[in-house]
């Protein structure tokens, strides 16, 4: 086959297909080194569609033989696919060809893990399968055989036939192929059925390897909340006369929506209190509710092309937001969600990475399932509702859902459907969509006379390929408190359009304290100048849980700075206040877990940088050591009462108040340890009986230097449960003192239980070593050494995995010229290697040139 050099596509030059396809038919003949499959496919001209040659997609394909209405054909054959002539009129094609499950390590298109068959076809996998217009709006119904001498042969749709060795699926609903999902191999299932609104009854498996059975209860009443919460809030019943997850234990990314047949990493929906954390728990809630509800913000409407990702990422996040939101806890949950965007698209924003919502050009469209068109894909629809209102964003959804149901839609078609529903022009809301960047907010004030104004600006600094930005609709969420902690004026929006606006507010007795952006209701940078006082005011005072969160998350954050830059002790305010807000019992115990977290390093050198100052690694993590202490030593009379009294007695449950109590608890922990040296979190190890409470005692001990007997034990007890090791190469290196990260991850890189070829333990391994910020950076050069080697050895394996964690590198440019230089010999060096990856050269290039 020719090569063919890497190609930039681009959105402006979209061009529907020039073929419909009306019905697919496959058949498989499972063989792990010499699998064929026979697709039959039938296509009709598209009317009106532009003059185009007839391509289908193709790649690492051995071509057995191609039909078209029975006669054989030679076509012209490349390494991403076939051209060939064909009738003007409907026709039949007909292909066979070979493929190599168990050598394909790219974990893309149909692979095998530990001997189990499985396929991931997102973004562009299903053309590593057969020929075919591996494309998001070419969709058709799918029916397909499955030959194979494993006990457990499923596909996407319903069953329509099966017998010794063989299944047939038949799935009504047209799709497109990157939705299509074979699974076979040795399987026991975690049955139960589900009775829709309409009185359909489903069928409901998760299928796992012999020996995980007992960790799919959790999954299992998940999914069956999230087809039910789905019905309740947004009218939309399960399509199918059965729902199949299946757990694989090697697979890039958390889990896909396959329509009817989900695919999830083992970590994403395998759960038990021994082995799982309450955290895991929410996760594999959250990302089970995801993939569910991708049935209709997806699957049923789907995208255009890959540039319109956001359409159904962006909205299926929200959607799983407002799920666990209504499952556990709306502030926490809100709070949590803010810290991850800050830390992952804030900073995508701010580096050589950052791109738009719906990206103007791609080269590997693997490289932009980002937290940008995932997380900030939310908060785009979470801004729409607050704009238009929960009614008529209900009402918006609605008509969605009516007109576009069998679609490959568009953010445009999006768009038009609120414009339709409220009547409003949402032209200038669209700019978030094409413009990168994360706006940042100034604010001034002024009160006279009983009238208060308010005024914002709006600017967004340049970003790669988009130097100036157009103002954009921008929802604040504004309330007013008086002097003594009074609300005066309740949460009101203010809708901003304009590079600068005022606002004013009258019949004020007083000069209020604003709080500003409640609820975090727009994804911008608020600068404002503000005094530790007001800070610690509404701390006390405020009534928006997310706004009483960030004004102590502000006051760590100052304090920080000036201990950093100018040496200062620890501010006694702050650990007054803090310490006001852990000893007040009737604030949720999740939420003041989450006050007496700190400020990231990474977050800390991000807001050094914007000051005009070169971040040193070393000293920020000094410096939050230094806070922690002084926290300890504050609350040393506070931390035994708060630890005593959240202990959970009874029966684990991974709910709300249970996780919120150990959460509480276990953040108690963590400063207690710094007190006694990890006596108290030695008792709690010991003792646990769940993993939530032995991973933070764990934790405890090794952030001590006490943890090397925990260490081993650990590993002796749970060396069976591949899931709860990638827990033990974590912590062993996030919790590492910076001067011997980068050792202690290439120590574990040695070990025998350490994969390159298995996504989770080297994501456990060398993604934990860019978790610890100080020691990736340390000025030794070896962190970023060692993920070099690493990355090197496994492009040529998994290029997905490689790329991903190629970001790790983004913010090489904040840093002092010695670290640039020594990051910038590791990227050539990665870029150096002959035969690298599309997939990693792009981003590595993207980086290099920042």
């Amino acid at each position: 086959m020719k090569d063919a050099a890497p190609q930039t596509i681009y959105l402006s030059d979209y061009t529907p297909f020039g073929w419909t396809v009306e019905s697919v038919h496959l058949t498989f003949r499972l063989a792990p080194t010499a699998t064929r499959v026979i697709s039959k496919i039938r296509f009709t001209p598209t009317p009106n569609a532009p003059k185009q040659a007839f391509f289908l997609h193709g790649e690492a394909l051995t071509p057995i033989r191609c039909t078209i209405d029975g006669q054989q054909i030679t076509p012209t054959f490349t390494d991403t696919g076939l051209t060939c002539d064909v009738p003007d009129t409907a026709f039949d094609w007909e292909a066979e060809v070979e493929i190599s499950p168990a050598t394909n390590t790219a974990l893309e298109g149909l692979y095998m893990s530990n001997g189990m068959y499985c396929t991931q076809c997102e973004a562009e996998g299903f053309r590593k399968i057969t020929f075919y217009p591996d494309r998001p709006d070419v969709m058709a119904t799918f029916t397909v055989r499955i030959e194979g001498a494993e006990p457990v042969l499923l596909s996407n749709g319903n069953p329509i036939a099966q017998g010794d060795g063989w299944a047939e699926w038949h799935d009504p609903w047209p799709k497109p192929a990157y939705l299509f999902a074979l699974v076979a191999g040795d399987l026991i299932n975690h049955p139960d059925r589900f009775t829709t609104q309409s009185g359909r009854d489903v069928e409901l498996n998760i299928w796992v390897r012999p020996g995980d059975q007992d960790k799919c209860a959790f999954g299992m009443e998940a999914l069956k909340k999230s087809m039910k919460w789905d019905e309740d809030v947004y009218g939309r019943e399960y399509d199918l006369d059965i729902f199949n997850i299946v757990a694989v234990d090697d697979f890039n990314m958390g889990a896909m929506e396959n329509k009817g047949l989900n695919v999830f990493n083992s970590s994403c929906v395998l759960a038990s209190p021994d082995t799982s954390t309450d955290l895991n728990f929410e996760r594999i809630e959250a990302i089970i509710a995801h993939e569910y509800f991708h049935n209709w913000t997806g699957n049923r409407i789907t995208c255009r092309d890959w540039f319109q990702l956001c359409l159904k990422e962006g909205l299926t996040v929200y959607r799983d937001s407002q799920f666990t939101a209504d499952m556990r806890s709306e502030p926490v949950k809100r709070i949590s969600d803010v810290i991850q965007l800050r830390a992952r698209q804030f900073r995508e924003d701010n580096g050589p990475l950052a791109h738009p919502v719906r990206p103007e050009s791609f080269v590997e469209i693997n490289n932009f399932y980002t937290a940008t068109v995932y997380e900030k894909g939310a908060e785009l629809i979470g801004m729409l509702k607050t704009l238009v209102g929960d009614d008529a964003y209900y009402k918006a959804l609605d008509l969605y859902f009516t007109r576009h149901d069998g679609d490959a839609a568009t953010i445009e078609d999006w768009l038009k459907v609120f414009e339709d529903a409220t009547g409003r022009d949402l032209t200038q809301f669209k700019r978030w969509y094409s413009q990168a960047g994360t706006p940042r907010l100034s604010v001034s004030e002024a009160f006279t006379d009983g009238t208060y104004t308010v005024t914002f600006r709006q600017d967004t600094p340049p970003t790669p390929g988009q130097d100036v930005k157009d103002p954009r609709v921008i929802p604040i969420a504004v309330g007013l408190l008086n002097p003594n902690g009074d609300e005066v004026l309740p949460t009101t929006i203010l809708e901003m359009t304009e590079v600068e606006q005022s606002f004013t507010f009258e019949g004020l007795a007083t000069r209020p304290v604003p709080s500003i952006l409640r609820g975090f209701s727009a994804p911008v940078i608020l600068h404002r100048d503000s005094t530790n006082e007001e800070r610690a005011f509404l701390l006390a005072h405020d009534t928006d849980p997310f706004n009483k969160w960030e004004a102590g998350r502000a006051l760590a954050r100052d304090g920080l700075i000036r201990m950093i830059r100018n040496g200062d002790a620890p501010d006694t305010s702050y650990l007054d206040s803090l310490t006001a807000v852990v000893r007040d019992d009737t604030l949720d115990p999740a939420f003041r877990a989450l006050a007496l977290g700190l400020p990231s390093q990474d977050d800390l050198a991000q807001t050094l940088f914007d000051m005009g100052n070169t971040p040193d690694p070393q000293a920020i993590w000094q410096a939050l050591e230094t806070l922690k202490q002084a926290t300890a030593q504050h609350m040393q009379d506070l931390l035994p009462r708060i630890y005593a009294q959240y202990q959970v007695d009874g029966e684990y449950a991974p709910d709300a108040a249970q996780s919120g109590a150990r959460a509480l608890a276990n953040a108690a922990l963590g400063l207690l340890t710094r007190l006694d040296g990890g006596a108290q979190a030695q008792k709690q190890y010991d003792a646990a009986d769940n993993m939530t409470q032995q991973l933070a005692a764990f934790a405890c001990l090794l952030s001590a230097g006490n943890g090397d007997a925990a260490t081993a034990d650990f590993y002796d007890q749970w060396k069976h449960d591949r899931l709860v090791i990638d827990k033990w190469f974590t912590m062993q290196i996030v919790q590492a003192d910076p001067d011997q990260a980068a050792a202690i991850t290439r120590t574990l890189t040695a070990h025998p239980d350490f994969s390159m070829k298995n996504p989770n333990r080297f994501r456990a391994t060398l993604g934990a070593l860019a978790m610890n910020p100080a020691g990736f950076h340390h000025a030794s050069g070896a962190g970023y050494a060692v993920l070099a080697d690493w990355l090197i050895q496994l492009d040529p394996l998994n290029p997905q995995t490689t790329a991903r964690m190629c970001s790790s590198f983004e913010t090489w440019k904040r840093y002092d010229p010695d670290r640039q230089a020594l990051i910038a010999t590791q990227l050539d060096r990665i870029l150096a290697q002959p035969g690298l990856s599309r997939d990693t050269r792009e981003m590595v290039d993207r980086i290099r040139k920042a």
